[in-house]
């Protein structure tokens, strides 16, 4: 990650249904705030680039944090353009996973084609 305002990496990693290839992503950063991409959406724009059309199977976020670490809500918004209510949302960090989710108990009520 680079991190060099916040100091607050994080890493994603996204697994696709269809696809044994695990698309790595990281936050950066920039001076210009709005600039900034979160690791969640960095690892949706690789895996769009590779991929074209996919749906996520999981995804998994991890931070330096002892406690677990929930994407922002501009990424659930795009997490939502990509998964299924019960997509699984994993967070951790070095020691390993700290909490899992469905997709559906972080952003009950996404704004997208699906009900």
């Amino acid at each position: 990650a680079y991190a060099p305002y916040s100091q607050f990496k994080v890493g994603a990693a996204l697994k696709l249904v269809n696809e044994d290839t695990i698309i790595p992503g990281c936050n950066v950063e920039n001076a210009s705030y709005g600039a900034t991409i979160c690791a969640e959406r960095s690892a949706i724009v690789s895996a769009c680039t590779q991929f074209g059309k996919l749906q996520i199977a999981y995804v998994v976020i991890v931070t330096g944090e002892s406690k677990p670490t929930v994407p922002c809500a501009l990424c659930l918004q795009v997490i939502a353009e990509f998964s299924t209510p019960d997509t699984l949302v994993f967070s951790g960090n070095e020691a390993g996973i700290t909490a899992k989710w469905h997709f559906k108990e972080l952003l009950p009520k996404p704004f997208t084609s699906f009900e």
